[in-house]
């Protein structure tokens, strides 16, 4: 444990408080994807297959459970919640998410660094994480008008990532033998994406304005 993967985990389940807070207490979905929860709670469900069968630590269990837990109840309230689901904008979350699972589980099947069943689906989580939040995003640049706590989770999302970018430098640098070369790739892929929501998002917290995507 290192004060970069640290502030990552903490960013990420910041994120995914500040969605959950929007979803409980304001009973709204909008601006939300489901079909990006979707894919990160399989994402959560394939990486931690491990979780009752591999002890690591107390504080790698209980975050475990955590997004795990967390991931299908954002689904669920989105699906099922009698008021949640009202603001949920099916007409405009149109991404076809579905047609990022195969590439991901081919390419996980090719390349990989154990051809096991646990390493395989390992792999797999981490090639989907990283365009899990294509369906956000465009969801996003289709509404353009972004409310606060929407933008909020989805800039923590992508802080999250670049902090455990420097974890992996840290790592890398301080640690003998830390190789870990498709997550690094697919991490670098995924912090791409949120550049062009990190400008604008900047720009409208130095300019304090309201967050707007162009379409």
């Amino acid at each position: 444990m290192n004060i970069f993967r640290l502030a990552g985990d903490m960013t990420h389940l910041a994120s995914v408080l500040v969605l959950l807070l929007k979803i409980h207490t304001i009973k709204s979905c909008s601006g939300v994807s489901l079909k990006t929860q979707e894919l990160y709670a399989l994402v959560f469900a394939t990486r931690y297959l491990d979780i009752f069968v591999t002890y690591v630590s107390f504080y790698n269990t209980v975050m475990k459970l955590i997004f795990l837990g967390s991931s299908f109840s954002i689904v669920w309230y989105i699906r099922r919640h009698r008021v949640v689901r009202r603001s949920y904008d099916k007409d405009q979350d149109t991404f076809r998410h579905l047609f990022l699972l195969l590439p991901c589980l081919v390419l996980a099947l090719v390349i990989n660094e154990k051809f096991t069943f646990k390493e395989v689906m390992w792999t797999f989580s981490i090639y989907l994480e990283a365009v899990a939040i294509l369906p956000q995003l465009v969801l996003l640049q289709r509404t353009r008008n972004i409310d606060n706590l929407t933008g909020q989770y989805v800039f923590l999302l992508g802080a999250y990532r670049a902090l455990y970018i420097l974890n992996w430098i840290y790592r890398y640098f301080t640690e003998e033998h830390y190789v870990h070369w498709i997550t690094w790739i697919a991490g670098i892929i995924q912090t791409l994406l949120y550049a062009d929501f990190f400008y604008y998002y900047f720009q409208s917290w130095k300019n304090s304005v309201k967050l707007e995507l162009p379409a």
